[in-house]
């Protein structure tokens, strides 16, 4: 049975219609959403991208910003998405605790594995911010990184669509949905669950990847009860 869960969702989700930003609407539906899985008595961490702000691959592709300046900039991009996904929470009623990669006292806790793991037990959710702390690294990877040291049963990638599949489903029409995938058939045949440094390293702590339709009322609670109809698993 499923008892502690990390969800990633990407920062394009949050922005909503407008592809920038925040929709708080998005936010209270995401609150929700995770209120539903603690009220089932699931432990939840959260992780979230900060694309509806700043990519810092993007910010550097010119050369003006060096990468490693445009991933701060990405990092600190997810540390305002974090923020806001916290607020949305406690104003639906959920306790939850920001942690960071990189410190900042006066928004959130450092990250701390057995505090994180901790707040966890007791009930509260923890939304882990500023990925790896370290440049080079997406937030897919720090996902995966903070699924691992909370010694979570499943990581849970939160997109806009329905699973994996063989290639794009929306530019191709004969796109076919791969229900479940091992890891290495993820890496060997390159499809985008999540970059291969993520991968290999749920791989290497057995760590589950389930990707599904965030935007699909109630799926979160029903991949933890093992309802994996809408959603696609890597294992």
């Amino acid at each position: 049975m499923t008892k502690r869960v990390l969800v990633k969702f990407s920062g394009e989700a949050l922005a909503g219609n407008e592809g920038y930003g925040i929709d708080t609407k998005i936010l209270n539906y995401i609150a929700e959403e995770i209120k539903s899985l603690v009220e089932n008595g699931i432990e939840v961490g959260i992780v979230v991208g900060g694309g509806n702000i700043i990519r810092g691959v993007t910010a550097a592709a010119d050369g003006i910003i060096k990468r490693t300046s445009g991933d701060y900039m990405g990092m600190l991009a997810t540390v305002i998405n974090g923020v806001a996904i916290q607020e949305a929470l406690e104003h639906a009623g959920v306790t939850a605790r920001l942690q960071s990669a990189i410190d900042m006292h006066e928004i959130g806790e450092p990250f701390i594995v057995r505090r994180a793991r901790r707040h966890l037990e007791k009930g509260r959710v923890v939304v882990f911010v500023a990925g790896t702390g370290n440049p080079y690294f997406t937030t897919d990877t720090a996902a995966t990184l903070r699924a691992s040291e909370i010694e979570a049963d499943l990581l849970i990638k939160a997109t806009k669509v329905d699973g994996v599949y063989d290639k794009d489903p929306n530019k191709f029409d004969d796109a076919v949905k791969l229900d479940t995938l091992s890891y290495e058939q993820a890496l060997a045949k390159h499809i985008r669950v999540m970059d291969d440094t993520a991968i290999a390293l749920a791989r290497e702590n057995g760590l589950p990847i389930v990707v599904c339709n965030m935007f699909e009322k109630g799926n979160l609670l029903k991949i933890v009860q093992g309802d994996t109809e809408l959603c696609s698993i890597v294992k």
